[in-house]
């Protein structure tokens, strides 16, 4: 199959939820699986693979921990500056009508329901958004966390009771659907691929 792109209604699919909850796993198992059934291309952009380098040098020089992504420094300062990045490249994307996935918790922008209007996002009138949230109860998400070690969950880990307070609920939307990822069910998954091109 030839893929293309869709430049008369290009396609924004975003994969959305808390840490630890495998959104970047399911993204990727996706994408082959989208580009099959739409027969079009997609710019797959991941928040941590655009920003995870920069923000650690960032993060380094400011406060001395490379590892920080949820300090109160971390979210007054930097977290605000990451979103507007990634959302530019996307529009720049989108623009082109280049069909784009993109990977990253979007909480704060979800519970505003801003990512649900393209005139919020300033991207074009027409594109479709579909939303992925990729749902995984607290304690399972805490167990992921610790098993995958990685220094940028250690602020959460250290301060849990604080850190699950900005576990929002996403509001219901005709344009997201939720996924459970706690036991990983094949043909929920497929549904949920199906929903997110239709």
């Amino acid at each position: 199959m030839t893929c293309k792109l869709n430049p008369s209604k290009p396609r924004l699919i975003l994969f959305c939820g808390h840490a630890g909850t495998g959104k970047s796993t399911l993204a990727k198992k996706a994408l082959p699986i989208i580009i099959n059934k739409t027969g079009e291309d997609f710019f797959f952009l991941d928040k941590d693979t655009a920003y995870g380098a920069f923000t650690a040098q960032m993060m380094k020089l400011t406060t001395g921990n490379p590892n920080d992504r949820d300090s109160p420094y971390y979210l007054e300062n930097m977290r605000d500056w990451e979103y507007s990045g990634l959302l530019d490249i996307a529009r720049e994307n989108l623009a082109l009508g280049v069909n784009v996935i993109l990977v990253g918790p979007f909480s704060k922008e979800i519970q505003s329901r801003k990512m649900f209007e393209a005139g919020e996002l300033g991207i074009p009138e027409g594109v479709a958004i579909q939303v992925a949230w990729i749902d995984l109860n607290e304690d399972e998400a805490k167990r992921r966390m610790e098993l995958r070690a990685d220094p940028r969950d250690d602020w959460k880990l250290n301060h849990w009771d604080q850190y699950v307070q900005r576990r929002i609920e996403p509001p219901s939307h005709p344009s997201l659907q939720r996924f459970n990822n706690l036991e990983f069910d094949e043909m929920k998954f497929h549904h949920l691929i199906d929903f997110l091109i239709k």
